[in-house]
């Protein structure tokens, strides 16, 4: 997350550096963007909440949630992809769920409990067992 934020810093204050000025208008607006773009990315990383409910699992991270059924998971299975999911670039151990309606076929997630997950995970959907 720190080589995240370096860079999106850097692209944010470039154009200071760049014009040699330091109008108080031009600093007040770079800040700002970069405060909001810190902001929404650290909310999208850091809020990601897992709740089991009765029908459905519900994937939330910042403004962005999936609202997954049971009955529509085909396959969990493990993967090591680190720049797409809920937890962008925070963990290698990430957990790909394959459902009917997903937007992109699947959503990965990074459950800090990974083996706990797949437990209350499997209690749901006992449909899924061995295909992980």
């Amino acid at each position: 997350m720190l080589v995240v934020v370096l860079i999106i810093a850097l692209a944010s204050f470039f154009p200071l550096f760049l014009e040699g000025g330091t109008e108080p208008l031009v600093v007040l607006i770079l800040t700002s963007t970069f405060l909001i773009i810190i902001g929404f990315i650290l909310w999208c990383t850091f809020s990601v909440k897992y709740v089991f409910y009765q029908d459905y699992l519900l994937v939330k991270g910042g403004p962005f949630k999936s609202r997954i059924p049971y009955e529509e998971i085909t396959k969990v299975s493990p993967t090591r992809e680190i720049f797409t999911g809920y937890r962008i670039l925070s963990s290698r151990d990430a957990i790909e769920i394959f459902y009917k309606t997903a937007f992109m076929g699947s959503v990965k997630i990074s459950p800090k409990e990974q083996k706990r997950f797949m437990i209350e995970l499997e209690k749901h959907c006992p449909h899924i067992r061995g295909e992980e």
